[in-house]
């Protein structure tokens, strides 16, 4: 397996980050810990995170995600094995970045991952009525601590992201070393526009989700009908406008051209971007899984990343 550097945080993973969300939601636990086998035979190292998932599923309050990890973590004994990545901050119970929310959620999602040190510790969202300098103070204690080695930022804008990094570098405090920003084939811009060139300039490490755009880009759906029964409904109507129906049309031409599936041809353009170190993308069956680690070995002529390209503009 190839591995990439998550920018200057002396971690190194693979180039597919499987996505925790379905843990606990999605996929049980049984099925998750099959998936996670599968993941780590494969060579795959990656596993993303948060303490909000999956408290918008049936049934289910938060924490799920990150208890079926810890469970699976504790039954195989693979800690040392895994890049382990959770976020803070969007969860009701432990909503924000204040310091104490910090010191708190951190305590709570280690006792669940049943491990003592995070390898990446998301800021989940942007917390304006915290002061930076707070939010990062209190990173840089767990760091401190060991029970972080880096900390990266989701959902920031450019602009606070550089703001951000500008603390960090005038108090001596560790700065976000890994951004997870949405980005695929069709959401482009609001990475593009300028956070792509400032991880590019700092060299920061990207790790995307939606990769697949919550499954639109898998061709699973070639109608908003399709959707019906769904659980990924919500997340997926938006995509079904004129441009999503040429760019799905455009994709199943390029993956038939390759003898391969839409879902790896839109993983292998986004890990191929410049300013990526590695998409995140979930799975709920082992055949799943196997489909979409197989983008990691997909090479993508020039023709067709300039047909994807200009499809997803």
């Amino acid at each position: 397996m190839q591995m990439r550097q998550l920018g200057r945080s002396g971690l190194e993973i693979a180039p597919l980050v499987f996505g925790g969300n379905v843990f606990g939601w999605t996929a049980d636990e049984p099925t998750s810990f099959a998936l996670l086998d599968r993941f780590v035979e494969r060579g795959f190292n990656a596993i993303d995170t948060a303490d909000v998932y999956s408290s918008w599923g049936p049934g289910l309050t938060g924490g799920e995600s990150e208890t079926v990890l810890g469970n699976w973590l504790a039954r195989r004994g693979r800690r040392d094995d895994i890049v382990l990545m959770t976020k803070v901050g969007k969860w009701t119970p432990r909503e924000g970045l204040s310091e104490a929310n910090i010191e708190a959620a951190v305590d709570d999602s280690l006792r669940r991952l049943r491990t003592d040190y995070l390898d990446v510790y998301f800021a989940h969202m942007d917390d304006a009525e915290v002061p930076l300098e707070e939010t990062l103070g209190a990173f840089a204690r767990l760091v401190q601590a060991g029970k972080v080695r880096a900390i990266g930022a989701s959902n920031y804008s450019a602009g606070r992201l550089a703001q951000a990094l500008g603390v960090s570098e005038a108090q001596g405090l560790p700065r976000y070393e890994v951004l997870q920003p949405n980005y695929n084939l069709y959401d482009r811009s609001d990475f593009e526009s300028g956070l792509a060139g400032l991880a590019t300039e700092h060299a920061l490490g990207v790790v995307s989700y939606f990769s697949l755009a919550s499954g639109f880009l898998t061709g699973k759906y070639a109608r908003v009908e399709d959707l019906q029964g769904s659980a990924r409904a919500g997340f997926l109507q938006g995509y079904f406008d004129a441009r999503g129906l040429k760019l799905l049309d455009v994709l199943r031409e390029v993956a038939g051209d390759l003898g391969a599936t839409p879902a790896q041809v839109a993983l292998a353009w986004v890990m191929g971007r410049p300013a990526i170190t590695a998409p995140i993308a979930s799975a709920t069956s082992v055949a799943q899984l196997d489909e979409l680690m197989g983008a990691a070995t997909l090479s993508l002529p020039a023709g067709a990343i300039a047909k994807l390209d200009a499809a997803g503009r």
